[in-house]
């Protein structure tokens, strides 16, 4: 009798957690899914648009100085910087796509929050 139970309840526990990770791959290839998406579009999106961080830090830094040719000095140059950055950050995203990490800026798209300045932040991975 004893073994009886033993084989059943070791059956249900099987059954239980075999359900689960047929769920858990699901959730796992949506996930996979949507994130290799939105890096072959955040890829394809900053590459054509990361020009448009010139303008963007000319304000911003015109906007945090008084004197307005220290600032589109300043903005210049970071514009440059903020320019190839978004450039080769979506030109890296359009690669690895197939890695399950998040897109590298931050804003994602440079025209998502305009009077904020760009961070970059390589292969963060989350749940």
């Amino acid at each position: 009798m004893n073994t009886i139970i033993k084989i059943t309840s070791l059956l249900l526990i099987l059954l239980f957690s075999a359900s689960h990770v047929h769920a858990t791959e699901n959730v796992t290839a949506n996930v996979y899914m949507h994130r290799a998406g939105t890096k072959i579009l955040s890829g394809i999106v900053n590459v054509a648009t990361g020009w448009m961080e010139l303008p963007k830090n000319i304000s911003l830094w015109n906007q945090k100085d008084e004197n307005f040719l220290e600032g589109t000095a300043e903005g210049i140059l970071w514009g440059i910087v903020h320019t190839a950055s978004r450039t080769a950050s979506g030109a890296i995203d359009l690669v690895t796509f197939w890695i399950p990490t998040f897109p590298i800026p931050e804003p994602l798209y440079v025209f998502d929050n305009f009077s904020r300045e760009s961070e970059y932040h390589a292969f963060r991975m989350g749940r």
